[in-house]
């Protein structure tokens, strides 16, 4: 196009066209090849890896191969558009909550990585610098106190978000004690290893008292021996006579309940909707 730029200026004074239309002219053509250019040389995502069912016999030195009608079948080896999204491992640079803490090697997607950790300034793929950085981290014993693990968080937010029964006898007298709690969480599908990392409310709660029927408290549970949430309990009174038994109330966790001890100044959290 660049060598016949003169000719079209000679041609332009022949039919006294402006010095824009050629200008013009010539974009447009420009950008018609650089889109056929673009278009043939940029591999496109839907690349299909194939080979040939009935390869083509050997030839000599100097003859084209003799390619028969068969030699044109082909099978696919691999769809390009279905390819799993290899694994990176990126190093932390902050606390991420649900994913890690500072300088720790999370090993994620490269597409999650990028868009969720890398482009927002939260961690850097694995280079030298910054598995220096991570491995300083692990030494210091000061951070790894303050560290809170993914695992530790979403444990922890999972139990503010429950509120445990806590089935007592109607007829036998008891008073409330950690394997009652344990016993109870353990039945919801949670397992407390220890009695000792259940923390009850200073005052006893005995029975069995039908005023304390459906009423809330809170007992602390302390995880990894560091970790302390406060978990809803709510008192239910069951019996062996069928006869003798409350109605079951549905969804009792949706709805504020009477606390056992009105003086409890602990902040509300809100109602789970599992159970």
């Amino acid at each position: 196009m660049l060598e016949n730029l003169p000719s079209l200026f000679r041609l332009s004074k022949q039919l006294n066209c402006t010095s824009l239309k050629i200008c013009n002219v010539f974009n447009v053509t420009l950008l018609n090849r650089t889109n056929i250019v673009s278009s043939v040389l940029v591999p496109a995502r839907t690349t299909m890896v194939v080979k040939r069912r009935y390869p083509p016999g050997l030839y000599r030195e100097g003859n084209r191969p003799r390619l028969s009608r068969k030699t044109f079948f082909y099978e696919l080896v691999e769809d390009t558009d279905y390819r799993p999204d290899p694994l990176v491992d990126v190093v932390l640079k902050t606390n991420v909550p649900g994913v890690g803490n500072d300088g720790d090697i999370i090993n994620l997607k490269r597409t999650t990585a990028y868009y969720k950790l890398i482009l927002p300034g939260l961690a850097d793929y694995t280079t030298p610098e910054s598995l220096e950085y991570s491995s300083q981290l692990k030494k210091d014993v000061s951070v790894q106190e303050k560290q809170v693990s993914p695992s530790v968080e979403y444990c922890m937010k999972y139990l503010q978000l429950r509120c445990m029964s806590i089935v007592m006898n109607k007829e036998t007298e008891w008073t409330i004690e950690p394997w009652h709690v344990r016993a109870s969480f353990r039945k919801a599908g949670v397992q407390i290893l220890s009695e000792s990392s259940i923390e009850l409310p200073a005052k006893p709660i005995r029975g069995p008292n039908l005023d304390l029927e459906g009423k809330e408290f809170y007992v602390t549970v302390t995880i990894n021996k560091k970790h302390k949430v406060k978990v809803r309990c709510c008192i239910h009174h069951w019996s062996t006579a069928m006869t003798d038994r409350l109605p079951y109330v549905q969804d009792y966790w949706l709805t504020p309940l009477e606390k056992v001890f009105p003086e409890d100044n602990v902040k509300e959290t809100e109602p789970s909707t599992t159970q």
